[in-house]
């Protein structure tokens, strides 16, 4: 059976992961674990802090709490990004306003100045697929402005600006563990701050909160087993598909982004605190991120070879967690590279804000308002690079997307 090429569906899992979340499932104790990865997270990169929560949504959340960031305010993020950033300053009764982007996905500054107001209260500076955001001038701006400055960094765990890592340039910053992010424990995220005076409200905010239910715990930790032993190796039949979409709809699995969430309303499990089970995963594959970086380098790499493409800027050190292609008519490439066995529908693609199906309405986005973003959304479509791709499947992707523009 050829095997399944896909930029989701668990892609960081490896044996030893699935190995670990049935002993974990089973028994095993974990108890302060949470705390571990903590400790391990701020000694690997050297952060004065830490405080780990479910996920990224709850990391985002514990910050624009901790900057008292409430009704009446707005925080400017940029489009071409997903609901899942965008939902937190929703739920704290903020507005969100969205600047537009430049030729490496990241926001143009030149967009966020003409956002800027007086009820502009903080700035969330992302760092697309890993790839740092123009960090010098939006600091600048924010320092200018007197607004806080956010990170994030659920595309860039490991990536760095001028020999720093990404989350040590705002005045908090968070990260992701979601399935499909850097490194994976299917939900997971962190926060690190830089300025002194939020350190003690992120920790209230933390303590203050309850832990997630062990039903949902539970869905988290059979994720990676059910996907990988059961679903992956017959995806590429019917069968496959409606097993995944069974598992979702059944409510066996979770979903990534709910549809509420689409809607601009979070789930009841944010925010809440990081389970010691889930931490667990997240350490083990903490210990990985080196080679899993490497390793995504290396592909994006081979990539640009076979894409003839420049390198990116030498002060910004991309760790390439997807490698964006622009393409006419993406929607039906992707359809058409199912029949090779390529699954690259990851949902960033057709929306300024992602995924597809996000209402733009009820996250405050006005079509035409960032062009850009507009225009990249409707002909992009990521290649996948994580530690289950080879360089044989990338020349198969290559050579399925030369085939397919050679017939078109």
């Amino acid at each position: 059976m050829n095997k399944i090429i896909s930029n989701s569906l668990s892609p960081n899992t490896e044996r030893d992961d699935i190995v670990l979340a049935l002993k974990v499932m089973f028994g095993q104790k974990r108890r302060e674990n949470t705390k571990k990865l903590e400790r391990v997270f701020r000694n690997y990169f050297g952060f004065k802090n830490a405080f780990a929560f479910n996920s990224g949504r709850s990391s985002l959340i514990a910050i624009l709490k901790a900057m008292e960031i409430k009704e009446g305010d707005e925080v400017v993020i940029q489009a071409f990004t997903c609901n899942a950033a965008v939902n937190p300053i929703i739920y704290v009764g903020a507005k969100p306003v969205f600047a537009d982007i430049n030729k490496e996905l990241n926001m143009d500054p030149n967009s966020l100045i003409q956002k800027i107001n007086k009820k502009t209260k903080a700035v969330i500076i992302q760092h697309t697929f890993g790839n740092p955001g123009e960090i010098n001038e939006i600091r600048d701006i924010c320092k200018n402005n007197n607004i806080y400055l956010i990170e994030d960094c659920a595309h860039s765990l490991g990536a760095m600006y001028n020999g720093e890592f990404c989350g040590f340039f705002g005045d908090a910053s968070f990260f992701s563990f979601g399935r499909d992010k850097v490194i994976s424990s299917v939900y997971g995220g962190m926060v690190t701050v830089n300025n002194n005076k939020l350190i003690g409200k992120v920790s209230d905010f933390q303590k203050n909160i309850k832990n997630p239910s062990p039903f949902w715990t539970l869905q988290q930790l059979i994720h990676p087993i059910l996907t990988n032993v059961f679903v992956l190796p017959i995806y590429n039949m019917k069968i496959g598909r409606a097993l995944m979409a069974g598992l979702i709809n059944f409510n066996i699995l979770s979903k990534a982004v709910t549809r509420n969430e689409n809607q601009g309303n979070l789930p009841n499990y944010f925010p809440k605190k990081m389970p010691d089970s889930l931490s667990a995963l997240a350490i083990h594959q903490l210990k990985k991120l080196e080679r899993y970086n490497k390793h995504r380098i290396d592909i994006a790499n081979y990539y640009n070879l076979l894409f003839s493409k420049p390198l990116i800027k030498k002060e910004k050190e991309n760790i390439y967690l997807k490698y964006p292609i622009i393409i006419n008519n993406p929607s039906k490439i992707l359809s058409e590279l199912r029949k090779y066995n390529i699954y690259l529908n990851d949902g960033w693609s057709g929306s300024p804000i992602m995924p597809k199906l996000t209402s733009l309405e009820k996250v405050c986005y006005s079509l035409g308002s960032c062009p850009k973003a507009e225009e990249v959304a409707n002909k992009i479509i990521s290649l996948p690079t994580h530690i289950n791709i080879s360089k044989k499947d990338a020349k198969l992707i290559f050579d399925s997307l030369e085939k397919l523009r050679q017939n078109k």
